[in-house]
């Protein structure tokens, strides 16, 4: 994998230190901040790979940070947080993140995340053959990474866009929650499926009719242009 540029939003320097050791060690390209408006500052220059994410950072919440990159950058975000509880993985991964590393953490564990978000968003954007798939007034185009309904585009979250990509690609088939899981977030999600739910809670308030996405109890979920 070339050198990747990095953006570490961390205020704990022992931490900050450790990680840009490590990735600096493997050849990658790190910049630190402390604070979160400094690093919203430094996302808006584009350009990165990956930004890792702290959530309790000194002026605002990391959430926050995230849900403000989210409107004008489609860069992977990590998150890496002490706060192991599930309600703020499912609110992080909901506004946007990719991934949820709760501390301490290995480093090595830490490299693998980064690698493995990164191989799924260049595998996202390598489609140039996949057409856009159209479920009733349902469009969504894996090449653009855009879907419409009714003809007005979804304001998605990258991950929200995977999620309604997957269970469009086969649409009327009940898909196991699990297996979305396993698929979408290639195993690197290792808490409940209720960050699930947040994301299909979410893409049936933006389709606008929570019928295109039925539950199917005990199983999991289905894309159909509701009756």
């Amino acid at each position: 994998m070339r050198g990747m540029k990095v953006l570490l939003i961390e205020d704990d320097a022992a931490i900050a230190g450790a990680i840009v050791d490590s990735l600096e060690a493997v050849s990658w390209a790190v910049v630190h901040e402390q604070t979160g408006h400094a690093g919203l500052a430094r996302i808006q220059e584009g350009n990165w790979d990956v930004i890792l994410l702290d959530l309790g950072l000194p002026d605002m919440d990391g959430i926050e940070v995230a849900r403000q990159a989210r409107t004008s950058q489609t860069v992977p975000i990590i998150v890496i947080s002490a706060r192991g509880d599930e309600t703020d993985r499912v609110l992080a991964l909901e506004l946007g993140a990719d991934d949820y590393l709760v501390k301490p953490f290995g480093m090595r564990e830490l490299l693998a995340r980064i690698r493995a978000v990164h191989r799924r968003w260049n595998q996202a954007g390598q489609a140039p053959q996949e057409t856009a798939l159209t479920i009733g007034d349902l469009t969504v185009d894996p090449r653009a990474r855009r879907a419409h309904v009714t003809g007005v585009e979804m304001m998605l979250t990258p991950k929200e866009f995977d999620v309604l990509y997957y269970l469009a690609l086969d649409p009327g088939t009940v898909h196991r929650r699990e297996t979305i899981l396993a698929d979408v977030w290639d195993m690197n999600w290792y808490g409940s499926t209720k960050t699930l739910d947040a994301h299909v809670a979410a893409l049936r308030k933006k389709l606008g009719n929570p019928g295109w996405i039925e539950s199917v109890r005990g199983v999991g979920f289905r894309l159909q242009a509701p009756q």
